[in-house]
């Protein structure tokens, strides 16, 4: 797939792109004391018309009204605006509104149904569309997604990181898993990355950092919900920050080069990289000794009829190696991920000795 760049969605468009306004437009009052001040300091806007709530009874946005508040502040501020659309009937009416981005939303985006749907309701349009990640971490819809507006002739695509659901007890509203996105953007690298730390974070006091982080990581843009008195906002109260806030925050952020250009710099990474390739091969041979270790234990419980299931041993394992790694000033968490994935591997690899043995038996009946 080949992508328009940034620079195709707007005019004047810039990296990193910042987009922002509203979580939900409430009124045509609210909208213009959110957005007026940060007029000349975002590239687009942003407000939502209709809001999925996950229960009922909650606001769920003006709709249509709401398209003309937008359709007014474009013409008067010379500005392009955003805004979700969930069915067929939401991207006529947008358009209607001379709206010419778009987004799709992370509950929109775990529904390959509702989304051909609104990939074929615009099949040739010539407008932007962003679409969030799923709910739940998984890449392939998220891929799956893009690829159905990418089919109906829209180039014009972006990818927006909002985090993920996890059922774990995290800092975060929604858990960034970076690696996620990231293992996106290698695989389509001409497609733009934008962050939302209001959704990530989930508070406004975690904005800055978020934003800052994923700068860090070379996203091509942020979206960032503002309004002007955040704290009676009808939805997502929480999470988003006054307009004077949005501009100290952007002010403060550090856009990062994409790459090197100082040939000394590139000099000294290449011999730092050249030593994390010979790590890597010395990590991969202990890896390889490991698991023909683990085959050796599995010959041994299988030919003395014991469970390849030991608790006990695991247990032993989780202290020991988190113990360890904090000796080796490693992160705990890193090191218990990766001694979960190598219990996994240790236990299939066991499961299959075991199966082999199975079938040994059946075939030699």
């Amino acid at each position: 797939m080949s992508f328009k760049d940034l620079k195709g969605w707007t005019k004047s468009l810039k990296r990193p792109a910042i987009i922002a306004g509203p979580c939900s437009v409430e009124s045509e009052d609210q909208l213009r004391k959110s957005i007026d001040p940060i007029v000349g300091k975002v590239d687009i806007f942003r407000g939502g018309i209709w809001k999925p709530r996950t229960r009922p009874g909650n606001f769920e946005g003006m709709g249509e009204e709401a398209l003309k508040w937008i359709q007014n502040a474009q013409k008067d501020l010379d500005i392009q605006f955003a805004v979700e659309v969930a069915t067929p009937e939401h991207v006529e009416l947008a358009l209607k509104h001379d709206l010419k981005i778009l987004w799709i939303g992370a509950r929109t985006t775990v529904n390959p149904f509702n989304v051909s749907e609104l990939a074929t309701s615009l099949k040739g349009w010539d407008g932007t569309v962003m679409v969030k990640n799923p709910i739940h971490p998984e890449l392939s819809l998220w891929k799956g997604a893009l690829e159905r507006f990418y089919k109906e002739g829209i180039n014009k695509l972006g990818a927006i990181h909002r985090g993920f659901h996890s059922y774990q007890k995290i800092n975060f509203r929604n858990a960034p898993y970076w690696q996620i996105p990231l293992d996106l953007k290698s695989e389509l690298p001409e497609l733009p990355l934008i962050c939302d730390p209001s959704h990530i974070g989930g508070d406004r006091s975690m904005i800055a950092p978020i934003s800052q982080r994923a700068l860090d990581l070379n996203y091509d843009g942020l979206m960032i919900e503002t309004h002007f008195d955040p704290d009676h906002a009808l939805s997502d109260a929480k999470q988003q920050v006054t307009p004077n806030r949005l501009i100290e925050i952007l002010a403060n952020l550090h856009a990062r080069k994409p790459e090197f250009t100082n040939q000394n710099y590139l000099d000294q990474m290449e011999i730092i990289r050249e030593q994390i390739d010979n790590a890597d091969r010395e990590l991969l041979e202990a890896l390889a000794l490991r698991m023909n270790l683990v085959d050796k234990i599995g010959e041994i419980k299988k030919d003395n009829n014991v469970a390849i299931f030991q608790i006990s041993r695991w247990k032993e394992i989780f202290k020991s190696r988190t113990a360890w790694g904090k000796q080796l000033s490693l992160d705990e968490d890193f090191v218990l991920d990766l001694f979960r994935k190598l219990h996994q591997q240790s236990v299939k690899q066991q499961t299959e000795l075991y199966k082999r043995e199975e079938n040994e038996t059946l075939n030699n009946d």
